[in-house]
């Protein structure tokens, strides 16, 4: 179990993540959604020791982050959300990095990496450099790489971007079924059919603040003969349609 109690980061005066609470369930795939600023990605490279919070905690297993932060990291795959990395290496040799940074031994990744390969159809570029990739190929060098070592946490930042229809697809799948192997998937999306698709619970955020914890059945539960959309715009869009109307009658009074 993830808990995550009074979390809150400070970026000089602008406050990105103000007193997040949350508990995040093994067997479950859990969603982030907010607008662009909202506070997903400040909390999500939290919980991979990308940031340190201005004040609160975050456990995972019992284990305080602060004190086991090697230890949790692998129990972690993390995507960030952008796959321009190490662009200097080819995807072999970016895969080969993260064997040892995980401390494994190659040939006992080395069948799932290469069902990973297959599976997103990246058998003839293993030997190219991540630069020459586009970014959909390079999303898929990223998800193989940390999918690879299947530790039991996956933490997934806007991981669908760029993924050609077949690729999301299978990614999907794998969300899926690392789930129910009673594994924890927490992923951040825009995509609101994505999120009503795949998540058991979800976290709405707004400005940083946490403004919706619970399922999207209970939520559309509690919004009757309203969509995903309509609910979430409600919640986390502007409070009015001014700017709306004035684009469309020109700006005239």
């Amino acid at each position: 179990m993830i808990e995550i109690t009074n979390l809150s980061k400070n970026y000089g005066t602008k406050k990105a993540l103000q007193n997040l609470n949350l508990k995040i369930e093994p067997g479950k795939i859990f969603g982030f959604l907010g607008h662009n600023g909202a506070g997903k990605s400040t909390t999500i490279k939290t919980l991979v020791s990308i940031h340190n919070p201005t004040s609160g905690t975050v456990t995972v297993d019992g284990l305080d982050l602060a004190e086991h932060r090697q230890e949790i990291k692998r129990k972690i795959a993390y995507v960030p959300d952008t796959p321009d990395i190490f662009l200097q290496l080819s995807a072999t040799e970016y895969w080969d990095l993260l064997v040892a940074a995980y401390q494994l031994d190659r040939d006992a990744v080395q069948s799932r990496l290469q069902k990973l390969i297959t599976l997103f159809d990246m058998n003839f570029h293993v030997d190219e450099t991540l630069s020459s990739f586009s970014h959909g190929m390079r999303q898929k060098a990223i998800l193989i790489g940390a999918l690879m070592t299947d530790p039991d946490i996956w933490i997934l930042d806007e991981p669908m971007q760029g993924l050609d229809p077949q690729a999301a697809f299978d990614l999907k799948k794998l969300m899926q079924d690392h789930a129910q192997k009673g594994k924890t998937v927490i992923f951040s999306t825009h995509n609101l059919d994505t999120a009503e698709q795949l998540c058991d619970e979800l976290a709405i955020l707004k400005k940083g603040q946490l403004i919706y914890n619970g399922s999207v059945q209970d939520l559309l539960n509690q919004h009757e003969n309203k969509t995903l959309e309509q609910v979430y715009l409600e919640m986390a869009g502007r409070s009015d349609s001014k700017i709306m109307d004035e684009l469309e009658g020109g700006g005239h009074e």
